[in-house]
């Protein structure tokens, strides 16, 4: 008889199911795995082993032949260890083939048969809900995160001894239940009640978080660029519970949440030596990078000039399509990538360029050499540009900061934008920065007043297809910031100066 025993490999967001085979025949005793396995899969033999005998179970004297199908699929990572033990003893008479035939099993073995917290928790509960599995079996550290899926009922397991009697119905375990979902308070520790003057830029990133637009913060040293950036943080509205199972799902696929539930919306800001691989994922085992795990949150990158060409061209099609896809020689894989790009800059290398206190030093072809090293297709996906300038030290004593009132004041029309947007496009995930074209023309409505400022400033600025439609977007979330039912001449103009201010300045 050959037992048949169901886990699951993750390949990149999502994985596939693997049948784990075994069959137990006269030979020269050892466990041999066959299928594709990288190291750490090849090594389980030795801990299944020692992980049995510890837990009064037996590993008979016989040749055992595993194999983890389909045998082309690369399996990677050490959670095959409790399905090629359940295997085993399936197939070595200790376990029936009828008690684990709707299981799908997971999870990495010590030596005295306790079981270790694994990473991907809310892939596995995914893979085997569309498998039609009807339990996940996981380390209890795990168990809580896996439950946040629907439609599977997930059991926390401490060792594979209490594994073996829950199967045999003789000490079974509880069902795990998904922890509360709360909305904690913003940890940022930049807030705008903190940042004297710059009214306009706090206006700025009102907008872009009420749209979630991409924004670009330009001035000298000390204009508070980092801090306005920061402070976004405090702007965010909460994560819905959809959200935090997508945003969960990712960084526990990244090893950085393997056990607790992600209740904070994403805040990356990656330093400007990054690799290619670590912004965008991938490697030889394929991992999400800074931009899907800033899904559902921020990328900030400050700086941006300083950031090598390829990787700010690699930003392109994630900063468009909301998703990254990475095809290699054996496979293609896929992340989400739907966050807002919050990016800032100097003008100039110096970062003097236009500064009423400071003499710039550098030549005109040192600022435009500078300047170009951002791209014109990757600004055009940036749907608003700010310049700032130093405020006056005398002011910065002064109590012209926003007060907490108004603050409340901000995050309130922010609340009610994303609530207005939610309700004209039916969804809970959608905001105006992913809304495709024939989205706008069927939900906006532009007076015609607006129409033809749009048109002639397109004309005049050689705006592109892009920026013509993320102008609209701009000025449909200043239109919902202000509750108002359509676009008016005053949101398109508002929207053409946030976008050209850093060609005007």
């Amino acid at each position: 008889m050959i037992a048949r025993v169901y886990s699951a490999a993750l390949i990149g967001y999502t994985g596939e199911l693997v049948e784990v085979e075994t069959d137990m025949k006269q030979g020269l005793p050892g466990i041999h795995i066959v299928g594709m396995g990288n190291k750490a899969v090849d090594e389980a033999r030795e801990r299944i082993r020692s992980a049995i005998t510890h837990s009064l179970l037996e590993v008979p004297p016989r040749k055992f032949v595993i194999n983890l199908a389909p045998a082309e699929l690369p399996k990677d990572g050490a959670h095959f260890d409790v399905a090629l033990a359940v295997s085993l003893l399936v197939a070595s008479g200790q376990l029936h083939q009828h008690e684990v035939d709707t299981a799908l099993f997971a999870g990495e073995v010590s030596l005295d048969g306790s079981l270790k917290a694994i990473h991907g928790a809310v892939s596995l509960a995914e893979i085997a809900r569309h498998t039609r599995q009807e339990y996940l079996f996981l380390p209890a550290p795990n168990a809580p995160q896996a439950a946040l899926i629907n439609g599977i009922t997930v059991y926390g397991v401490p060792s594979l001894k209490a594994l073996f009697q829950h199967l045999k119905g003789i000490a079974l375990l509880p069902a795990a239940q998904a922890p509360r979902l709360e909305s904690p308070s913003p940890r940022s520790d930049a807030t705008l009640t903190e940042i004297s003057g710059q009214d306009h830029a706090k206006r700025a990133l009102q907008i872009a978080v009420a749209g979630r637009h991409n924004i670009l913060i330009s001035g000298p040293p000390g204009a508070g660029k980092s801090m306005l950036a920061k402070a976004v943080i405090e702007l965010l509205p909460p994560l819905t519970p959809e959200e935090q199972c997508e945003v969960t799902k990712i960084h526990s696929l990244y090893g950085d949440a393997i056990t607790e539930t992600i209740t904070q919306r994403p805040f990356r800001a990656p330093h400007h030596s990054t690799t290619l691989t670590a912004l965008i994922g991938g490697g030889a085992r394929p991992r999400p990078g800074e931009i899907s795990l800033a899904h559902r949150g921020v990328l900030f990158l400050d700086e941006l000039p300083e950031y090598p060409r390829p990787i700010l061209e690699s930003l392109r099609q994630p900063l468009e399509d909301k998703t990254i896809q990475l095809t290699r020689a054996h496979r293609r894989i896929s992340y989400p990538a739907d966050c807002m790009l919050v990016a800032t800059m100097n003008p100039c290398p110096c970062g003097y360029y236009g500064d009423e206190n400071h003499e710039c030093r550098c030549t005109e072809y040192q600022r435009q050499s500078y300047q170009k090293k951002l791209s014109g297709p990757l600004l055009d996906r940036i749907d608003i540009n700010i310049s700032v300038q130093r405020v006056d030290t005398k002011k910065l004593i002064r109590t012209n900061m926003l007060h907490k009132e108004q603050q409340s004041k901000v995050l309130q029309s922010i609340d009610k934008a994303t609530t207005c947007q939610h309700e004209r496009y039916n969804s809970s995930n959608i905001y105006n920065s992913s809304l495709s074209t024939r989205q706008v023309r069927e939900h906006i409505t532009i007076a015609p007043p607006a129409l033809s400022l749009l048109q002639t400033a397109s004309q005049r600025l050689g705006l592109s297809a892009r920026a013509y439609f993320k102008i609209i977007k701009v000025a449909r979330t200043i239109a919902d910031l202000e509750s108002s039912p359509g676009v008016t001449a005053a949101h398109i103009a508002e929207a053409l100066q946030l976008r050209n201010s850093i060609d005007n300045s």
